[in-house]
């Protein structure tokens, strides 16, 4: 049923909630989810009633990046680097819609938030995480390259954290997210902190708000000019190449790839 509604769409007045839902695959990113998250963003943009966007994932997962078993699937070598830097193309194109948005956006996270996973906490404005969260960046363990999370991680966390984040590739807990700032609040109760970062914002103005916001982005932006493309290339090379296909094999066999010490 999940895979049937692999984004739930919720409101209740000017708070529009996303919930990703496909809780057997840890909330990973299907085409059928993104394209329809891809749409509410959409909508958005020109919704004038909505003040804020809620991001959060079903069963206890926030999200464990792009379901690798479409990633990995057999294709022709040429279609398959074309598929994969377009895929990941649209990748950078939605964490910018997600920061450009008029809402405040909240990322409310339980579980893993894992690879582009990771670049939803960072593309949204505020981030929450409960106890249970685990923050991970593990593309190279997998073949693959953090092309279009690492501007938005350095953003939140800086040149010098994102590159030990994504080149150890290790999990850290909720309290080491809220010690380094990839997360602003580690709090013991997700749902409270959440309803209370809600209201405060309900108190600004919502023109005030969205001009705001666009004021800080004009600051400088985030994603430098080329980057994406060049990301996007980045990624289509490995994910078409051995490394992808070992790593993501390993990663499914649940054993070490090949270049791995034993």
């Amino acid at each position: 049923m999940s895979d049937e509604t692999p984004l739930l769409v919720t409101r209740d007045g000017p708070v529009v909630r996303a919930v990703l839902n496909r809780p057997a695959r840890r909330n990973a990113m299907s085409e059928a989810l993104v394209a329809r998250f891809d749409a509410l963003l959409a909508e958005l943009r020109s919704d004038a009633t909505a003040r804020v966007l809620v991001i959060s994932g079903a069963g206890g997962h926030f999200c464990a990046g792009l379901d690798l078993t479409e990633v990995g699937a057999p294709q022709d070598p040429d279609a398959k680097l074309a598929e994969q830097q377009a895929r990941n193309r649209r990748m950078g194109t939605r964490f910018q819609a997600i920061s450009d948005l008029p809402q405040v956006v909240i990322a409310a996270v339980e579980g893993g938030a894992f690879a582009g996973g990771l670049g939803f906490v960072c593309a949204a404005d505020i981030a929450l995480a409960a106890p249970s969260a685990r923050f991970c960046a593990p593309e190279v363990r997998r073949g693959l390259v953090p092309a279009q999370i690492l501007p938005w991680l350095v953003r939140r966390i800086g040149r010098s954290a994102a590159a030990r984040l994504c080149l150890q590739g290790n999990v850290i807990d909720a309290t080491a997210a809220g010690r380094m700032g990839l997360v602003h609040d580690a709090v013991p109760d997700l749902d409270a902190a959440l309803a209370a970062a809600i209201a405060d914002i309900l108190e600004g103005a919502p023109g005030a708000l969205a001009e705001t916001k666009g004021l800080i982005a004009a600051l400088g932006a985030t994603v430098p000019p080329g980057y994406a493309e060049a990301g996007a290339a980045a990624f289509g090379r490995q994910a078409a190449g051995p490394e992808a296909e070992e790593g993501i094999a390993s990663f499914k066999a649940r054993r070490k790839p090949a270049w791995a010490p034993g």
